[in-house]
């Protein structure tokens, strides 16, 4: 099965994996060494900036 091509850019994971504070074993282990419970908090981080960004662009001016 292919493997589907990613959302985020390598620039968000990164500023997301620096945030959570796992960011170093990315540098050292790749993407494959965070833990699953780090990759989940990445993409609950994520979706919550995304909500922040459109409740931004929804706000009246």
């Amino acid at each position: 099965m292919p493997r589907r091509r990613g959302v985020m850019s390598e620039q968000l994971k990164e500023e997301i994996a620096k945030e959570l504070g796992f960011y170093d074993v990315v540098q050292r282990e790749g993407w494959g060494g965070i833990r699953a419970r780090d990759a989940g908090n990445m993409v609950k981080r994520a979706i919550e900036m995304a909500e922040e960004q459109l409740g931004r662009n929804r706000e009246p001016t």
